[in-house]
């Protein structure tokens, strides 16, 4: 089971299950509220397209660890293996790929295949990873569509 430990930096979070925000004498943060937004198999395990969620901590490798915790979706959402994350598809290798942006994160920092986690609609790899900052109010998608064919 994914509890955030799996994550290769990062302290494991625990879910508050509170709106109230705790702040230390030093004025410092400890705990974030986001709101996500999830679809396909991961909306399937959480039972419902939206909630506010609260967690200790402010990166998104903290929320991540607590949700996934919360709500075992790791297995749709978290790649451990560079396998895991990378797809084969139809198109043949390029021995070089057109335009400039082609942002991965590390192995054992990436979305399984076919899964996304977007912080206010830009797709965390595009960002800071893991260690993306959230911040109140946020908006988190976790993406896993369902896909059919045939």
């Amino acid at each position: 089971m994914f509890d955030g430990n799996d994550l290769p930096v990062g302290d494991q979070q625990t879910n508050m299950n509170s709106r109230q925000q705790v702040v230390p004498e030093s004025g410092a943060r400890t705990s974030t509220t986001v709101q996500i937004r999830c679809t396909g198999l991961v909306r399937a395990r959480v039972g419902r397209p939206t909630l506010e969620y609260t967690f200790e901590g402010e990166t998104l490798r903290a929320l991540l660890g607590s949700f996934c915790e919360e709500y075992d979706v790791a297995d749709v959402l978290i790649a451990t293996t560079e396998a895991e994350a990378t797809t084969r598809g139809w198109a043949p290798e390029m021995d070089e790929l057109p335009g400039r942006n082609y942002a991965k994160n590390p192995e054992g920092e990436q979305t399984r295949r076919y899964a996304r986690v977007a912080v206010n609609g830009t797709f965390n790899e595009h960002l800071e990873g893991l260690d993306t900052t959230l911040e109140d109010g946020d908006r988190i998608s976790m993406m896993y569509p369902f896909i059919y064919c045939c």
